[in-house]
């Protein structure tokens, strides 16, 4: 197999998508060769089969709006005319725009499209990007793309070696840790407000915050740090700026409970990961009941999260999740996802 992939960055240093370095670096192994065309490109450590390209993200990102995105297609069609014939396959990670840009060529040249796409919104695009895929993946019953009949649900590919419990990372009594860009889709203030809910019935209680926000929501973060400052929480509540990937498992080693609030319609790999790595998890999507003990499952209420909150940190409540949890984070290892990955574009 020839592969070419699309992605937004390809950079291992990345907080948010350093994890996707990982994946190609697994794909070169299974397959002859690997073109990777992302947005942009950082640092990266590949196998001699692999190349990518940069469509020049940091490069135009000062130009003119319209400007830089005539750039970027015209050097996606540079690229695709560059490396024709090399490769046959392709795999679409998240972006639509890839498929519906060159994905009328690639059914006329009768290369398979493979779309990994895991929102639960979408539109009239996201459905010609479907129509215009040969398979599509997500890892939620809830995202948008799984109501189609050519989708295929997906192990969230979390890597085993790196996420595990750190030796000599004492995990703190009562303490809870999110991580994740800051953005309102996280609802980080309906955690900030358990927080308070907690310390007003007396309960010990820490949370870190791990994150940064993008530009756009400069706003939100300021208000969450508002938050906590009128809410006089600032000796509960610590706000840690975004870490790389390979900094993470020693966070998530050193809290209890790793509490998520995105809605149903996504699969946060932030999940196994912590999970993976010791942490008791506590999530608000629905659609995870299915993997997950029933205790790790909360309504988006400040109470209902407070309570869920001082239920795991009930000692033998852990105990009892931890052994429930093992077959979870089998199921949604890098090596499962790359199993099924293959399995499906033979």
């Amino acid at each position: 197999m020839r592969l070419l992939i699309f992605t937004q960055r390809i950079d291992f240093t990345d907080p948010i998508l350093g994890f996707f370095h990982g994946w190609v670096k697994e794909m070169s192994e299974k397959a002859e060769s690997v073109s990777v065309i992302c947005l942009e490109k950082g640092s990266f450590d590949l196998p001699a089969n692999v190349t990518v390209y940069s469509l020049g993200k940091s490069q135009y990102q000062s130009k003119a709006r319209y400007g830089i995105k005539f750039k970027y297609i015209f050097n996606l069609y540079k690229y695709l005319f560059l490396i024709r014939g090399s490769y046959d396959k392709v795999f679409v990670h998240m972006n639509q725009e890839y498929v519906l840009l060159a994905g009328l060529y690639w059914k006329l040249k009768n290369i398979p499209v493979y779309l990994w796409r895991n929102h639960s919104k979408g539109s009239f695009t996201t459905r010609l990007a479907v129509f215009l895929s040969t398979k599509v993946f997500c890892t939620s019953k809830d995202s948008f793309t799984a109501r189609f009949k050519k989708t295929t649900i997906m192990p969230v590919g979390v890597d085993a070696s790196m996420f595990k419990p750190v030796d000599g990372i004492m995990r703190k009594k009562y303490s809870v840790c999110m991580v994740s860009r800051i953005s309102p889709i996280k609802h980080i203030e309906l955690a900030i407000s358990a927080v308070r809910e907690l310390v007003l019935s007396g309960t010990q209680v820490s949370m870190a915050i791990v994150g940064s926000p993008t530009e756009k929501d400069f706003v939100y973060d300021a208000n969450l740090k508002k938050q906590v400052n009128e809410q006089n929480l600032a000796s509960s509540v610590n706000f840690i700026d975004a870490v790389s990937q390979d900094k993470l498992p020693e966070i998530y080693s050193s809290h209890e409970i790793y509490l998520n609030l995105t809605p149903s319609g996504s699969f946060d790999k932030t999940i196994v990961e912590a999970v993976a790595c010791g942490a008791i998890p506590l999530v608000s999507n629905t659609s995870l009941r299915s993997l997950l003990p029933e205790a790790c499952i909360t309504e988006a209420t400040p109470k209902a999260i407070a309570a869920s909150i001082q239920r795991l940190f009930d000692a033998h409540e852990q105990v009892e999740i931890q052994s429930k949890l093992r077959d979870f984070v089998a199921s949604q290892s890098l090596i499962s996802l790359m199993s099924k990955l293959f399995l499906e574009m033979k």
